[in-house]
């Protein structure tokens, strides 16, 4: 974890490798139940027999649920003291380069990549990495921004 010890400091701090964050284990029963919340019941996910004969070999966690990790997984990557409060702002950019098959432990690199002041706040723009197991390709690239309020 990076820990800035102001937003002053995060502010001169653009360019900086926040680290790699702890794993988080993707198994199948994850995966069903953000099936049933987001109503994406769709074969890939779900139906194990059909997927192993399929084009990956087994069920793939959602796109949409490796990058919901993007939450905990900033949270192991950056803070920043004295700051009043902290939100999720937004997204730039996303991508799913690579799949993250069922069981699959994910880990995230950030990098911070642009600072915006903004009146009485700062953006912190983040490229996050999210990684399945020891693979070189990412499973999913977003740009997050986090909003600092001072």
């Amino acid at each position: 974890m990076t820990t800035f010890t102001s937003v002053e400091h995060l502010k001169q701090s653009k360019g900086a490798d926040l680290g790699r964050s702890r794993s988080v284990e993707v198994p199948q029963s994850r995966i069903d139940a953000f099936a049933d919340v987001t109503e994406d019941r769709q074969w890939i996910h779900i139906d194990q027999q059909r997927a192993n004969a399929g084009p990956f070999g087994s069920t793939i966690a959602h796109g949409f649920l490796t990058l919901s990790l993007a939450a905990p997984f900033l949270n192991d990557l950056l803070q920043v003291e004295g700051a009043a409060a902290s939100i999720n702002y937004g997204l730039n950019r996303v991508r799913f380069p690579s799949t993250v098959p069922a069981g699959s432990e994910l880990h995230a690199e950030g990098r911070l990549i642009d600072i915006v002041e903004r009146p009485g706040s700062v953006d912190a723009i983040v490229e996050l990495s999210i990684y399945a197991g020891d693979s070189a390709k990412p499973a999913c690239i977003a740009e997050s921004i986090i909003r600092f309020i001072s």
